[in-house]
């Protein structure tokens, strides 16, 4: 008798996904300011931070380990850079500030978690799911899954740092089909960025699904995503599920 194929693995991106940051960037690095004698608004730190990022990011992609920095390293330069477009010019100033700024990002306190993140987690366990993660972070992400109390529910973490590699590369989705040695036809990844955790995965065979939030969906993503792969909250991903295993083939 055929068995209809059933979802084996699902693969997590985690920030923005199954956790936030409990405040802004800029308030985090305001307050980490203050706590240092240092006063710089958050409404300069947030924009100074998103313009470091994305300059960081375009020169040296992946932590810049490829061009022989280490990823504690180049956070630490994203810090000093923001606050220098921020105002403060005096590197020695900004250092300790930095630094704890790492160490903070890699506690549970910095994170919440998003709702029904858990209860959706234990949800697919049940149903007998391997689940691991890919997600472009770095080292310090494990900690943060321990402390927040969600590594439990993982077989393998995988981080970009760790991959070599970021998502959308093929090679990230490749090395997490390896590790729970499951074929991409019954794997699937959740995520909420639409090149990184839907594209990036339905190009090496695997399912994804989007997740949205309950606000405006951008045109992009309204344009090119069945709505039965987004999701407006994560509790609705069990019942997508249902949705995607009935549309399998039988084997």
């Amino acid at each position: 008798m055929a068995h209809r194929l059933r979802i084996q693995l699902l693969t997590w991106d985690v920030k923005d996904t199954l956790l936030r940051l409990r405040r802004p960037v800029g308030e985090e690095y305001a307050s980490m300011a203050r706590s240092h004698g240092l006063e710089v608004e958050a409404t300069a730190l947030g924009p100074a931070f998103r313009q470091a990022y994305k300059a960081q990011s375009l020169r040296f992609p992946n932590y810049g380990l490829s061009q022989g920095l280490s990823s504690r390293r180049w956070w630490l330069d994203v810090v000093l850079q923001t606050f220098h477009l921020a105002g403060v010019r005096d590197a020695q100033v900004v250092t300790p500030i930095a630094e704890q700024l790492y160490t903070d990002f890699s506690t549970p306190g910095t994170w919440q978690l998003l709702e029904g993140a858990e209860a959706t987690l234990k949800g697919c366990r049940e149903r007998g799911m391997r689940l691991g993660v890919i997600s472009n972070f770095d080292r310090r992400l494990e900690d943060i899954l321990v402390g927040l109390g969600l590594q439990e529910h993982f077989d393998f973490v995988l981080t970009s740092e760790a991959a070599g590699c970021p998502k959308p590369d093929p090679r990230i989705f490749h090395e997490a089909l390896r590790l729970a040695q499951v074929d991409a036809a019954v794997a699937a990844h959740i995520g909420d960025n639409y090149r990184c955790d839907y594209q990036g995965p339905r190009a090496v065979g695997m399912h994804s699904f989007l997740v949205v939030g309950s606000g405006p969906v951008d045109p992009l993503v309204k344009a090119s995503v069945p709505q039965e792969h987004t999701l407006p909250s994560l509790p609705l991903l069990l019942p997508a599920l249902d949705h995607l295993e009935a549309s399998l083939p039988r084997i």
